[in-house]
């Protein structure tokens, strides 16, 4: 599925069975919500926190597609094409930092 798919089966759920979108602020802030459940298991399992047993069972990646999910509402709300705005974004990484982390001592193995 491409970015143009995904806002586009997002925008068909939302206006059928999740019947509107929640304001863009209400999605900002359940963006934080979503971006804090995925650090808690990030931080768990990946981090020095220790795991608690009531979050051994999480699945990662369905946290991810939950921040995935409102960041497209988000997109669609705000007249946002992700697919230009992450070429855009990507061609500016690629300018910007051509040799920056080639240089970096701290990334040097």
């Amino acid at each position: 599925m491409t970015l143009e798919e995904a806002q586009k089966t997002v925008d068909a759920w939302i206006k059928t069975v999740g019947v509107r979108y929640f304001n863009e602020l209400t999605n900002t802030a359940i963006l934080m919500e979503e971006v804090g459940e995925m650090a808690r298991i990030m931080a768990r399992r990946y981090g020095e926190q220790s795991e608690k047993e009531s979050d051994k069972g999480k699945d990662l990646g369905d946290e991810m597609a939950d921040v995935l999910w409102v960041l497209i509402c988000l997109a669609n709300q705000t007249g946002i094409n992700l697919t230009e705005a992450f070429e855009r974004n990507l061609e500016k990484k690629n300018i910007r930092d051509a040799t920056r982390h080639l240089n970096n001592p701290k990334l040097q193995g």
